[in-house]
């Protein structure tokens, strides 16, 4: 039997992806973006669809490892099991950068197109359809490693994340080809291509610095917000002996806060009360006296259920209570997890459970903002946050704050509660609204319209956070427009792709 040996494409291949993985949290080294798909794009000409597979695996594998302990500790899941599905998942979006570098060799090979001209389009037309395609799962898209750098992500209010990633394999595309062209004559280097990189990067870096010198923070109407971090195991949360712990938990950290800061609003986080609140019964009303004492209206996460002709529909939801205790409204999670939350063509595949317990398969909701002070609430529920269109319509729909409420226990001691603030912080930026946001395990923060992260706790500890937001959304051309560039760079790529088939016949 043969021994399989790497060469030396899929090695290089594999040390971008793994030189892009640390430009993300954790480590966070956002300056590897620019450089790292150097190395892929120097030999990528020599195995087009393998080189961008191998890099792609590799990168995902590594951001996507915490996918692991998700499935062990939480879905009871098999570890040898657990590590197909992983290494299945990132096989899977490793394939959206395989596509990319392809296509962009094809493009090269069949109409002479330079690769700085494609790849970029290419790049953020896959990334867009990530967004959507088989329900969608955008983590990890390549803007992101860009969250803690404030002046590049001013321009998120532009072109969302998409125009950041756009920016990064620009450069990354430009650097290799210069690299490549250094054997050529003068007159043959990619000079205007340099010089487009240059406008771009300082135009990028111009704005930021203008939008910085604006009061982007400041809001007429301001209210006093407390996020509670209850720390709740995962392991017991959902047992009935818990309940009322948890009930004490979250109720001692609220009064505790009110008593000294005088919020007008507490948040809970995602499932704060794992039960039926809509149920009467005592621990419902446990809770329902909380915003009496605290004299705030108080916003927290429970599981609903509608009854219907057809059966019961079971929800994910956030309730606001008023400071008299009165139930204001709800808001039900709208995009759900595929496997944790519910799971997909479950008639074909019976033998796979969700992750969440002890409830049936959820239903989606609908956009439903919740009214506070003559002003309204968009609440996205977990990873909800990382769905650009979504937040965007809770501001469209008249949303001045938005509350982002979180279970990232599941995640355990991960990366993946950083990766997943720096998405959020993407939110506030394009719609330039306050975000609120309250985990149960952490990382519970604030996040301005500028992008500044605002008291963050930490993990895996009980706390209770407290400052002043300010209360409506001043939107930019990307709350405008939406995805509309990304949608056309998508229909450019087709168009491309149908020239190399002409050019064949």
């Amino acid at each position: 039997m043969r021994r399989f040996r790497p060469d030396s494409v899929t090695l290089t291949a594999a040390v971008s992806g793994g030189l892009l993985a640390l430009a993300f949290p954790r480590p966070d080294w956002s300056w590897l973006a620019w450089i790292a798909l150097v190395p892929l794009l120097l030999i990528m000409a020599k195995r087009p669809f393998r080189s961008g597979f191998v890099a792609g695996l590799t990168f995902f594998a590594a951001i996507l490892y915490w996918v692991n302990i998700v499935m062990t500790t939480y879905g009871h899941l098999h570890p040898v099991l657990s590590v197909v599905a992983w290494l299945l998942l990132s096989a899977y979006l490793a394939l959206f950068f395989a596509v990319a570098t392809w296509a962009a060799c094809r493009l090269k090979e069949l109409r002479g197109y330079a690769v700085p001209l494609t790849l970029p389009v290419l790049w953020v037309a896959l990334e867009f359809l990530r967004e959507f395609l088989l329900t969608g799962f955008p983590w990890a898209t390549l803007g992101y490693s860009q969250h803690d750098n404030l002046m590049l992500l001013q321009s998120a209010d532009l072109f969302g994340v998409y125009g950041l990633s756009y920016l990064v394999v620009l450069v990354n595309a430009i650097i290799a080809e210069w690299l490549l062209a250094r054997k050529l004559p003068k007159r043959r280097r990619p000079m205007t291509a340099v010089l487009v990189m240059v406008v771009f990067v300082a135009g990028a870096w111009g704005y930021g610095f203008w939008r910085l010198g604006m009061d982007l923070d400041d809001r007429p109407d301001q209210l006093k917000v407390t996020v509670v971090q209850g720390n709740i195991p995962q392991d017991v949360k959902w047992q009935p002996e818990f309940q009322q712990e948890t009930v004490r938990i979250y109720r001692d950290l609220s009064l505790t806060a009110a008593r000294t800061e005088k919020p007008g609003l507490i948040i809970w986080p995602e499932a704060a009360t794992p039960f039926y609140y809509q149920d009467a019964n005592k621990l419902s009303a446990e809770v329902a006296t909380v915003p009496l004492q605290a004299d705030a209206a108080l916003l927290f996460g429970s599981p609903a259920y509608r009854k219907e002709p057809g059966g019961i529909r079971y929800l994910n939801s956030a309730f606001l209570l008023g400071r008299e205790g009165t139930e204001k409204g709800r808001s039900d999670k709208i995009h759900l997890v595929p496997f944790g939350e519910y799971v997909p063509l479950k008639r074909f595949l019976p033998f796979i459970d969700k992750i969440v317990v002890g409830i049936g398969d959820f239903s989606p909701g609908t956009i439903n903002p919740l009214p506070l002070n003559g002003h309204k609430l968009g609440v996205l529920v977990c990873y909800e946050a990382i769905f650009p269109e979504l937040a965007r319509e809770w501001v469209r729909q008249g949303s001045g704050l938005l509350v982002n409420i979180t279970n990232d226990a599941w995640f355990g001691n991960s990366s993946a509660p950083w990766q997943h603030l720096a998405m959020v912080r993407f939110r506030a930026v394009e719609n330039r609204v306050w975000i609120a946001r309250a985990a149960n395990t952490g990382i519970s923060a604030f996040i301005a319209p500028s992008g500044r992260v605002h008291a963050a706790t930490g993990l895996f500890v009980p706390a209770a956070a407290t400052i002043e937001v300010g209360l409506g959304a001043r939107p930019g051309l990307y709350a405008r427009m939406g995805d509309l560039i990304p949608a056309l760079f998508l229909a450019i790529c087709v168009v491309w792709l149908v020239q190399t088939r002409k050019r064949l016949g």
